[in-house]
């Protein structure tokens, strides 16, 4: 079976106990679902989109890069197993396909003219340096199945994946208007993250999972685009631009 790039441990095989086991695109053989691999499309198809949005575009407003720095973090730390830890073609491929989109879309807002030109600083403001990084990295210790660094790393990814959203959410939120395919954009990594839900409440009926740490982490994200999702939602069905709310 293939496996997704959310499962196996640093240096061995999965263990019941341990929550790194379940959060890569995959995990143990036979792991994969049809509701994981709805996930892992969804989140390759956000991505993509966002890829397409600034080549045709040749413009990134209303992209927030703090976001994809965060990202580019998430899955260096989550996949460092790469170097030594072989799951399946499917993990691996998924695994580099989100690490190198990931550092291109850094690359594109940041250097490359005329994109990086188009790059709102001043809204694109979260520091996440100040307010995330320390504390992910504190929950990572704490919640951690062993205290190695790549455990402590994958730990720390979670919960800083559980986060990585704010910085898009507040620029968008001072734009207030909202391009369709930056809108498709986050309402494709909302989805994906739903999926996981689901495939979470299958695994743990199916198969016993448990992942408290995993879960936990995707549940603070998901709560996190629920208003995001509304809105979006309620402009797909009237066909209308997706425009935020004034924040009180």
């Amino acid at each position: 079976a293939g496996q997704g790039p959310e499962g196996a441990r640093p240096g061995g095989g999965p263990r019941r106990a341990s929550s790194r086991a379940r959060a890569q695109p995959g995990g143990r053989p036979g792991e994969m679902n049809i509701f994981r691999l709805c996930g892992d499309m969804l989140h390759l198809l956000s991505i993509m989109l966002l890829v397409f949005k600034l080549h045709r575009s040749k413009s990134c407003a209303g992209v927030s890069c703090r976001m994809q720095e965060i990202y580019a973090m998430v899955f260096i730390f989550r996949y460092l197993d790469l170097f030594w830890s072989f799951i399946s073609l499917y993990n691996t491929v998924m695994k580099l396909v989100f690490i190198t989109t990931t550092l291109y879309l850094v690359y594109l807002m940041r250097v490359q003219v005329p994109i990086s030109q188009t790059y709102e600083r001043s809204n694109d403001s979260f520091q996440y340096e100040l307010y995330v990084l320390g504390p992910c990295a504190v929950l990572g210790i704490l919640f951690t199945d062993e205290y190695t660094i790549p455990e402590i790393l994958w730990s720390s990814s979670i919960w800083l994946e559980s986060v990585a959203i704010l910085p898009q959410l507040i620029l968008l939120q001072q734009i207030r208007e909202v391009e369709n395919l930056t809108s498709d954009f986050v309402g494709c990594m909302g989805a994906y993250r739903a999926f996981y839900i689901i495939n979470w409440v299958y695994r743990y009926f199916a198969e016993d999972y448990v992942n408290w740490v995993g879960w936990i982490g995707g549940l603070v994200q998901t709560a996190l685009y629920c208003d995001f999702f509304y809105y979006y939602a309620r402009s797909k069905w009237y066909g209308n631009k997706l425009v935020l709310p004034v924040a009180t």
